[in-house]
């Protein structure tokens, strides 16, 4: 077991690999598929993708193509904002799942709330739970009141909210009010986009360790009880962010990464985008 086995256990007891492959931005055809072959070589089981990315075709070409059980790779995927409302997210999944290539994906989220539009289309996401398409539904970029919104009337409360996250975006109310109700928090943009590496105390912290800034970064994340989905193209860095399980940070370390944050986003405010 090199770590990236190890999972997180969803409120449903579905199983969730703590470190997983982003691939955002990672184009469709060669250049994805050979991100996600070389992820599952090194031992990665969790893929994330989304409609928005336009990369699911490479993505489920490459995990069928590994030989790897698909039982034994975690695929997350999303609803995209232009699809969102109750049927269209239905056909919206339908297409998904098609470009996909599998017959269910192990977690389906609402990429964005979209105002007026983010319960009935979560209200889908709970029917293809139901029908046996998801084993675990969540949303993503849902701040407090989005998700006591979406708690108030579920039927199925998520199982995952997905956001940015790093040591400059620390959310502390956000991992509270998740952890409370039973969510897993997921950080995308884990290293805000690079910005965060040549932070001295993420330096200094690796250089005891003998571990990049990347890494540290990564190991904060995981103390803290969040999953993580870096995304890189490059075999080396794909193999570096997964090197996180052989050592750990002290608390006075993690005390002073959190003292990083300056609640900066380097992505769109969830209470303020329009797309």
């Amino acid at each position: 077991m090199n770590g990236l086995q190890d999972c997180a256990t969803l409120h449903n007891g579905v199983k969730m690999p703590w470190v997983g492959l982003g691939v955002y931005k990672v184009k469709e055809g060669e250049e994805v598929k050979s991100a996600v072959r070389t992820a599952l070589e090194i031992g990665y089981r969790h893929i994330d993708t989304a409609a928005f990315y336009e990369n699911e075709e490479g993505v489920g070409q490459a995990i069928r193509e590994s030989g790897i059980p698909r039982e034994q790779v975690f695929v997350t995927t999303k609803v995209w904002n232009t699809d969102q409302g109750y049927e269209t997210t239905l056909k919206a999944f339908d297409a998904s799942l098609k470009k996909l290539g599998f017959d269910y994906v192990d977690l389906y989220l609402v990429h964005w709330p979209v105002k007026g539009k983010y319960k009935e289309t979560y209200k889908a996401l709970e029917k293809l739970y139901k029908d046996g398409y998801v084993r675990a539904i969540g949303v993503s970029n849902f701040q407090i009141h989005h998700l006591q919104d979406v708690l108030a009337d579920c039927e199925i409360k998520p199982m995952v909210n997905q956001v940015e996250y790093h040591p400059r975006l620390t959310q502390k109310e956000l991992l509270t009010f998740c952890r409370e109700n039973g969510i897993q928090l997921e950080a995308w943009s884990p290293l805000m986009r690079g910005e965060i590496l040549t932070e001295p105390t993420i330096v200094e912290i690796g250089k005891k360790y003998g571990k990049t800034p990347a890494q540290v970064v990564l190991r904060w994340d995981l103390q803290h009880g969040v999953v993580t989905i870096p995304k890189s193209v490059t075999p080396a860095r794909i193999k570096e962010n997964a090197d996180i399980f052989d050592f750990s940070l002290t608390d006075e370390e993690m005390k002073q990464i959190d003292a990083l944050n300056l609640n900066k986003r380097v992505g769109p405010d969830p209470d303020n985008f329009n797309f």
